[in-house]
């Protein structure tokens, strides 16, 4: 309970503002007569790192202190135990330890009394395989980092390069490595935001699921699906996902991927188009003209 109490009635009861001031000195005599156990060892050891940290900061040597032992600040909060020696991460899959350690600003010479645990989560957050990050300082010397990695999705090319994505279109690789050679190809100005409804169609379309090597966005507008024997699948820009439904039910009933056609245009709903090779458009010429010449002699 906080109790307050009038000058003036004080001086009633026969208390004096000397009297009070009087106590106050008092007690601090005592405190200096007996100070708490530790007390000089803890001043002691705070005027020696002053003395250290100012003699150093004047001196010649400072820079490589600072890069050995760290900022003043960690410095001394390290030499109470405050060090940062463990980290504990979770969620860690593509990254590596250097790459998390350096963008969380972690040192071999951070204490965790001063480290900045926001600044280090936004520090993760521009990683681009990190989606989201949450950093914990667990005292007296652990510091705990979960991620959320961003998976590799698709690889986009643009302008004769490939990058790795993410679903959410994030470049988080320009290296591809052979591990992600298998990944879907989407290729385009564009075509890594939308990466995903394209990848998800074929996905849901069995007759097609293994055979796209790769998927062109057009314009910004719609996609070319190229197969794995060359033929070009043009799709409309509304309602790709019913054109491929309409491909595949095509497929079912009569093969028609694997004839020797060029490409199949499925941008008018209620048809598809096709387009033969030079071979079979030549063979399908002659076989008409045949035809149309018996009808003749009939």
């Amino acid at each position: 309970m906080l109790r307050l109490f009038n000058l003036s009635s004080l001086r009633q009861a026969g208390f004096t503002t000397r009297t009070f001031v009087d106590q106050r000195s008092s007690r601090l005599q005592r405190l200096l007569a007996k100070p708490p156990r530790g007390l000089g060892l803890m001043l002691s050891a705070a005027f020696l790192v002053g003395t250290i940290v100012y003699g150093a900061q004047t001196g010649p040597v400072w820079p490589q202190m600072k890069v050995q032992y760290g900022a003043p600040l960690d410095m001394a909060a390290n030499l109470f135990g405050f060090r940062v020696e463990t980290v504990a991460v979770t969620g860690q899959r593509e990254l590596t330890d250097q790459k998390i350690f350096a963008a969380a600003g972690v040192t071999n010479t951070s204490s965790l009394l001063f480290l900045d645990a926001e600044a280090a989560r936004e520090g993760l957050e521009k990683l681009p395989l990190v989606k989201s990050a949450q950093v914990r300082k667990l005292f007296p010397s652990t510091l705990s980092v979960t991620i959320e990695e961003r998976a590799p999705y698709a690889l986009w090319q643009r302008d004769g390069s490939v990058s790795v994505i993410a679903e959410d279109g994030v470049v988080i690789e320009d290296h591809v490595e052979a591990r992600f050679a298998a990944l879907p190809l989407v290729v385009g100005e564009g075509a890594d935001k939308r990466a995903s409804e394209i990848v998800a169609a074929v996905a849901a379309t069995p007759e097609l699921t293994g055979r796209v090597r790769g998927a062109t966005l057009v314009s910004q507008r719609r996609w070319n699906l190229t197969l794995d024997n060359g033929v070009v699948v043009r799709l409309p820009e509304d309602n790709p996902d019913q054109a491929l439904k309409s491909l595949a039910s095509l497929e079912r009933k009569g093969k028609v991927l694997e004839k020797d056609i060029l490409a199949v245009d499925m941008r008018m709903p209620d048809r598809a188009t096709f387009r033969l090779s030079e071979q079979a458009a030549a063979a399908r010429a002659d076989a008409l003209s045949k035809k149309k010449a018996k009808g003749g002699k009939a």
